[in-house]
């Protein structure tokens, strides 16, 4: 039952983290009012939370249930699957304290830098193609 539950967390938290990151991309602007600011910051607040759990349930799934960790430790596609997620957690950071720095601006509007939307897109991304990189591990490619 464990294992049940560590895997649903799992998935939850990987259909969160990708919902959430989909409704930043469609209500974030070119300029954002204080209002759509503070919403952004409380939606990549969640973001984080859902990364985390993310991370937490793996982490779980490859050292206390299911499959050996050697497995998961030996396999190429794995280690690309982990770095994808690095990676996006990188791209995250910049966008983060953008929204942490703004979200109790008392400005009428604050112009949002290109780079945040890039930054957003390009890890939608790389997060779609790390479903992909899973089932290719959970098949066994790149073990020999």
């Amino acid at each position: 039952m464990f294992e049940i539950v560590i895997r649903y967390f799992h998935f939850i938290g990987i259909f969160a983290l990708f919902s959430v990151l989909v409704v930043e991309h469609m209500l974030i602007k070119r300029r954002l009012t204080a209002e759509e600011m503070h919403r952004l910051a409380r939606l990549d607040a969640l973001y984080g939370i859902s990364a985390v759990v993310v991370l937490l349930a793996g982490l779980a799934m490859w050292f206390l249930v299911g499959k050996p960790a050697a497995f998961y430790t030996a396999n190429p596609v794995f280690h690309a699957k982990v770095t994808l997620f690095l990676i996006v957690a990188a791209l995250s950071v910049f966008p983060t304290v953008f929204f942490y720095r703004h979200r109790r601006t008392t400005r009428e509007t604050i112009p949002v830098p290109p780079v945040i939307v890039i930054l957003i897109r390009l890890e939608l991304l790389l997060l779609l193609a790390i479903p992909l990189l899973a089932v290719l591990m959970a098949k066994g490619i790149g073990l020999g």
